[in-house]
């Protein structure tokens, strides 16, 4: 079998990830694949402080560089992963809308996650995915999940914490994202963040600009702008402190990219489990890559399996397309400043639903996995991460500090196997009984019917 498929031409239908349509076709669908991803990956830039221009680039570099250690059979988009901001902001000290004065100190935790993350990925390729999967069970990595939403709550309560205005046009561009979310028909549910921001954007340039009653966009830099031109790029410093609380980040990834590619899987029917290294190693060494240059963490991305499910066409050379667009947008200054001149309460009000929507995703793991927090070993694991995300518990040794999110990983790792499984407890083997499914008898509640129908016979209430 050669290295990357022959893609048959296929004209209808559902078209597998070794078929293409036809260019045009192709084209049309990237671009797609480029609005579906745009919301997020634009989104995480402007919260840590970096270039949104220099992360859309690098975000079409990632998915080619995928494409190309993946086979061409794997079909992803690699954007900007919102599991960096916490730690990020944690060792830059950021705090504001202005880019971020100590972006080199991240971009040097950001290349040793990826350097993390690609080791991972090799050790996986060699010896299979058994052992991830062993190390981090659902139960582990729902709560690291969900503990990273947590940690980036006074994130985005902070950008609501301005005049009365800021906060209900914060609020009101939540609901716009959710209304859209639940309400939109077609690819506009698939939209949320970009429709919801461009609502948002609309009325609150009516409100500041056009009545006075916040403060106005400025539409200075856009107009300065050039139309093509070179993103701002950064350098890397690679700060010890500042590596060991975001090289963590790779245990997330890694969580996060197994369950996309286990997602692809069952949309296609196809077996990736020989691609799950080399999918870790070509994410790991795009980030790598990424933070060289001066953008963020990338990671595969949900959107874009949203854009498969609904369309159906798993070909990979759409996300040839796709990294083609994000690439070209890339170079246009123009699009970066237009970007940036979105309101810091938009910014919150959109901050708020995805941080949100992160720590759900953690309960969502539990739930499709079907984790039993009858059982101690599973409910103090979660616990404990849960609360040392939320609070922010740093570790401190000298000069080494570990972030809320590291201790919330590791904490996490550590816990569920130090605990181990321990005995069943004669009550935790009832609740698991009285959780039955609708219909099914289980010998306690077969025995409650029989005691019923005595009574019953007997005249008894």
């Amino acid at each position: 079998m050669s290295y990357f498929p022959s893609w048959r031409l296929r004209t209808f239908g559902e078209v597998a990830p070794d078929e293409r349509l036809p260019t045009g076709q192709t084209v049309v669908l990237g671009l797609q694949h480029v609005v579906a991803m745009f919301g997020s990956t634009a989104l995480a830039p402007i919260l840590m402080g970096f270039d949104p221009n220099t992360a859309i680039l690098f975000s079409g570099i990632g998915t080619l560089l995928f494409f190309g250690l993946t086979g061409g059979r794997l079909p992803s988009y690699l954007g900007s992963s919102f599991a960096f901001i916490a730690v990020v902001i944690a060792a830059t000290g950021y705090a504001g809308s202005s880019p971020n004065p100590n972006i080199g100190v991240a971009l040097g935790g950001i290349v040793a996650c990826g350097a993390l993350y690609a080791a991972i990925g090799l050790a996986v390729h060699l010896s299979g995915t058994a052992w991830i999967e062993r190390l981090m069970p659902p139960v582990v990595t729902g709560a690291i999940v969900a503990a990273i939403g947590l940690n980036l709550a006074p994130v985005a309560v902070k950008s609501l914490s301005g005049t009365g205005v800021d906060t209900a046009m914060g609020l009101v561009t939540a609901l716009l994202v959710g209304l859209v979310a639940v309400r939109g028909r077609g690819m506009a549910r698939r939209l949320p963040i970009l429709i919801g921001a461009a609502i948002a954007y609309g009325l609150y340039l009516g409100l500041a600009n056009g009545l006075g009653l916040a403060k106005p966009i400025d539409f200075a830099r856009l107009g300065e702008a050039a139309w093509f031109g070179l993103p701002t790029f950064a350098a890397p410093v690679f700060s010890g402190p500042a590596m060991v609380l975001i090289a963590p980040v790779a245990l997330i990834l890694v969580a996060e990219n197994l369950g996309h590619i286990k997602g692809i899987a069952a949309m296609t029917g196809r077996d990736y489990d020989p691609l799950i290294g080399r999918g870790f190693l070509a994410d790991g060494l795009a980030t790598i890559l990424s933070g060289l240059g001066g953008g963020t963490g990338v990671t595969t991305y949900a959107e874009n399996m949203g854009v498969m499910a609904v369309t159906r066409i798993y070909s990979t050379l759409v996300f040839v397309a796709a990294a083609g667009f994000a690439i070209l947008l890339g170079f246009s200054p123009k699009f970066g400043a237009l970007v940036l001149t979105l309101p810091v309460p938009v910014v919150g009000g959109l901050a708020l639903v995805v941080f949100g929507l992160i720590a759900a995703t953690g309960g969502r793991i539990w739930v499709q996995d079907r984790t039993d927090f009858a059982e101690a070993r599973n409910l103090v694991t979660a616990a404990v991460a849960l609360i040392a995300g939320a609070g922010d518990l740093t570790i401190r040794l000298g000069d080494f500090a570990l972030g809320g999110i590291g201790t919330a990983t590791f904490g996490a790792i550590l816990v569920y196997h130090l605990l181990g499984a321990g005995p069943r407890q004669d009550h935790e083997r009832g609740s698991r009984a009285d959780r039955s499914p609708p219909g099914e008898m289980t010998p306690a509640s077969v025995s409650d019917r029989r005691a019923a129908l005595r009574a019953d016979a007997m005249g008894k209430p």
